[in-house]
């Protein structure tokens, strides 16, 4: 199985790029349906999620961003304002579980049912597969098994997009942007939580260590059977910074 050395570029040979792109040339004519972006705090979820929909409603591909958050930070400012230290210390792990997976739940059936009514494409920052890791970063293992029982219910993406970057550089990008803080120990937690999932294999991985631009560039080509190819300036190749995983 391919891994990412996260201080450099994603792992995986031209051949294995090859056959990522040429699989999407036999959906040329699918619809784009859904797209997900997943990854640890700092990763990039949002910027990209929000720039791939701009990019397809450019594009002439309606799209909808849609921000699957599980209320993890919400609850933690209410800890703090009741003189808690963090939302474990509020309602306990369980409770943490259980508020974060139906938060999470109810924002992917209403963002899925959202765009099934209006026929516009669902990128998602954030889905079903967050929900998992979170559970296994925090060593809930049981409550993933009714997660999944729950989640069962939601379509699998067409595409799901791994942004994978150091916890290091998460942690930097967290603490630089001032809204919010995660601990190394949660991130690093978090970051082997995704590795070990099930669904790794059909995963997308991208170098989110790279400038946003670049990561922007690699997601986009992935999806070049909806989207015009982004144009990269002569002599200034990016390399192959996103390959579909095997195991």
């Amino acid at each position: 199985m391919k891994h990412p050395n996260h201080t450099g570029q994603v792992r995986g040979s031209d051949n294995l790029w090859k056959v990522a792109r040429s699989s999407g040339m036999r959906r040329r004519r699918a619809r784009l349906r859904t797209v997900a972006l997943i990854g640890i705090d700092g990763s990039g979820k949002t910027t990209q999620a929000h720039r791939l929909a701009d990019a397809l409603n450019a594009a002439g591909r309606p799209a909808t961003y849609r921000r699957n958050a599980s209320g993890r930070r919400w609850l933690g400012r209410l800890a703090r304002r009741l003189g808690r230290p963090d939302a474990q210390r509020l309602v306990g792990r369980d409770g943490v579980l259980a508020v974060e997976s139906v938060l999470r739940w109810l924002a992917i059936a209403i963002a899925l049912l959202s765009c099934l009514l209006t026929g516009r494409t669902a990128v998602m920052d954030r889905y079903s597969a967050c929900q998992y890791a979170s559970i296994r970063a925090h060593g809930g293992q049981r409550w993933e098994r009714l997660a999944r029982a729950g989640y069962r219910l939601f379509p699998t993406p067409q595409v799901t997009f791994l942004l994978s970057v150091d916890p290091a550089e998460a942690y930097r990008r967290i603490e630089e942007r001032g809204t919010d803080h995660e601990t190394m120990g949660w991130l690093t937690a978090a970051d082997t939580a995704y590795r070990t999932l099930p669904e790794y294999p059909s995963f997308v991985l991208v170098d989110a260590g790279r400038p946003t631009e670049e990561v922007t560039e690699q997601i986009q080509s992935y999806l070049e059977t909806w989207l015009p190819p982004p144009s990269t300036p002569p002599g200034d190749d990016v390399g192959p910074l996103v390959t579909q995983t095997r195991s």
